[in-house]
């Protein structure tokens, strides 16, 4: 059987773990059951090539592989397709049950490591650290330009939309900075829930309105893309701030950038682009009053190794016949 695992280079030794080098530590128990592994960074051409006698396919979010239909249908053999990570929105789902692929993902593994740096892009923005720490990079010490932009976080009001696992608990590490906390989800959390959290369910429109600071923290589908687009970027309090560490096309791309140029939103910050890796002219790079990094938030080196253990389990589980955890699986083939 090959297995192929796609994703972002490393040329230091040792490579980090779910490097394409690293390969999420799978050789040995590729070797054990007599399977081929084939790694690479390309998603081009020569991948294509690797896919046409693949049965699985490893990608990562953080260097993802956008699968046509077309490349589905020409990798005759491809019966599983896992998401090193949580976000399996590169392929599409219906094209990979209609073609008897199963699509699973590690369910989890990175919940706490997103959650962190929700917290640390909202505060990077509120106090606003960019621009002070590029002034102690450069030599320079305009204390009045920095704070005039500087901010407490505590008495703000952080609007979460989205409150499944990566937003509960970045919902959970706000609570100590005495915040209000609303949130918009599909689904309403019980009481008893709402008040672990610290948060008060809202309407997406009113939490927009209202909200100091908004949190994207929810998936991307056909109803969340380019979800934050003109109107709700409109919307926002005059100087909010906005943090996307969910996907880069939940938010327009260039509506973003004129709220920024203009002054009306205070910055922006979010680890996600589109497309992955984002290329070197992306608007996003040179907008004004952003705290972007490149897309790492779930690829500490806890969560690469809980990444890693748990495609290893799926991989054993595949291997030896047997059903995968149901809370991993996303697509069922017909």
């Amino acid at each position: 059987m090959k297995v192929v695992y796609v994703s972002y280079p490393d040329e230091a030794t040792p490579p980090v773990l779910a490097s394409s080098p690293g390969a999420l530590g799978l050789r040995p128990l590729l070797k054990e059951n007599g399977h081929e592994l084939v790694t690479t960074s390309d998603t081009g051409a020569a991948l294509d090539e690797e896919l046409a006698e693949a049965e699985v396919l490893i990608t990562t979010p953080f260097w993802p592989v956008y699968l046509s239909e077309q490349q589905v249908r020409n990798a005759k053999k491809l019966r599983l397709v896992l998401t090193a990570g949580i976000g399996s929105d590169h392929l599409d789902w219906d094209v990979a049950r209609d073609n008897g692929i199963t699509v699973a993902e590690v369910t989890g593994s990175n919940v706490v490591s997103v959650a962190e740096h929700n917290v640390l892009q909202i505060l990077a923005l509120v106090r606003n650290f960019v621009p002070a720490h590029r002034q102690a990079v450069e030599g320079g010490w305009d204390v009045a330009g920095v704070s005039r932009h500087a901010h407490d976080l505590e008495g703000k009001t952080v609007g979460m939309v989205g409150l499944g696992a990566i937003g509960a608990r970045t919902a959970l590490r706000l609570k100590n900075f005495d915040v209000r906390l609303l949130y918009y989800a599909g689904h309403r959390r019980s009481p008893a829930d709402e008040a672990v959290l610290g948060a008060k369910y809202a309407r997406l429109d009113d939490l927009i309105a209202e909200s100091d600071v908004v949190c994207l923290a929810l998936p991307l589908t056909a109803g969340s893309e380019a979800l934050i687009g003109p109107r709700r970027l409109a919307a926002m309090k005059e100087g909010a701030w906005l943090v996307n560490t969910a996907r880069g096309a939940i938010v327009d791309r260039d509506a973003l950038v004129e709220s920024l140029a203009n002054g009306h939103i205070g910055g922006y910050a979010g680890d996600t682009w589109h497309p992955q890796p984002a290329p070197g002219d992306h608007p996003w790079r040179t907008m004004p009053a952003h705290a972007m990094t490149i897309h790492y938030s779930g690829m500490t080196v806890e969560a690469q190794r809980r990444i890693a253990s748990g495609i290893a389990e799926l991989l054993r589980r595949y291997f030896a016949g047997d059903e995968l955890p149901r809370d991993y699986v996303l697509v069922t083939p017909e």
